[in-house]
């Protein structure tokens, strides 16, 4: 079954009142480009599977675990035959938990889970997709809120994985690299109770007791983005949560996210999530309603 396209958009059609979905998808048509305001987990059971992203592709063999983030515009291909879990899930729900922020870059960028690149992870990661996906054929009472607790799980693996691999800092010693996360940490704490205000990157270095341009390339090492840009994914974040109030007018949520004017919000929040605050607000009103 082709997705329900609007333009480039798809809407999700999540089973009954809740925000997942999962298919054990055996169809043999290539989906268009197209992008959603779901996360997308796949992984091929039989056969193989091709995903196009960011001019990207990945070639994914069986048991391979690629993660799409909302708003990623992507393709795929599939083989004459096989079969593959397809696994949709709302991130909003968990992204704004206590500690996520750390790994929020890390959660936001496409993922692809291997045994040859992440043996220490593969299992287990395979596993919790395989117990989400009989967890969803079961239907048991709670399904949906055990589900998320294993998604919880699947995506700390990640971050701890990220964050304990040793090779965040390579030019700081052995002896120096749990120092350097704990300060990282804090930092990332005092980002999640102060990125309303203007949060300037010679405040945050002088408080982790680095120079700016030190502080910088830090960093980037950490979160595989710059400081600012990580700022804004953090104020988008807390914006998409705050988009699904119908009571807020977009300037109240503009302000309340920490940007400074309405322009700058449209133009951050396009280039995060691939349509406007109000674009965005429609999609999720438009979901909602159907799901009445």
């Amino acid at each position: 079954m082709q997705p329900e396209l609007n333009g480039v958009f798809e809407k999700v059609d999540f089973t009954g009142n809740s925000s997942i979905r999962l298919h054990w998808n055996r169809e043999y048509e290539d989906y268009p480009a197209h992008w959603h305001a779901a996360t997308e987990v796949i992984m091929p059971i039989e056969n193989t599977y091709s995903v196009t992203m960011n001019k990207t592709q990945y070639a994914l063999k069986e048991g391979d675990i690629l993660i799409i983030p909302p708003g990623e515009l992507h393709e795929l291909y599939a083989p004459p035959t096989g079969t593959r879990i397809i696994f949709l899930f709302d991130f909003t729900l968990i992204s704004n938990l206590k500690g996520f922020s750390s790994i929020l870059p890390v959660i936001t960028q496409p993922r692809l889970i291997t045994l040859e690149n992440s043996p220490g992870i593969y299992s287990e990661e395979k596993k919790l997709l395989m117990d989400i996906a009989q967890e969803y054929r079961d239907g048991n009472t709670l399904w949906e809120a055990t589900i998320y607790s294993m998604i919880i799980q699947m995506f700390v693996l990640i971050g701890r994985n990220h964050i304990d691999s040793g090779g965040l800092f390579p030019d700081v010693r052995t002896n120096k690299q749990k120092e350097y996360i704990e300060k990282f940490n804090k930092i990332f704490e005092y980002i999640d109770n102060n990125y309303t205000e203007d949060i300037s990157l010679e405040t945050v270095a002088d408080i982790a007791g680095f120079s700016k341009f030190h502080f910088s390339r830090l960093f980037k090492q950490f979160t595989d983005t710059s400081f600012y840009d990580y700022l804004n994914l953090r104020r988008i974040k807390a914006a998409e949560n705050l988009l699904l109030d119908p009571s807020l007018p977009i300037t109240e949520i503009a302000l309340q996210s920490g940007f400074s004017s309405i322009s700058t919000f449209n133009r951050v929040f396009k280039a995060f999530k691939k349509c406007t605050p109000s674009e965005f607000k429609e999609l999720y009103r438009t979901r909602n309603k159907g799901m009445m």
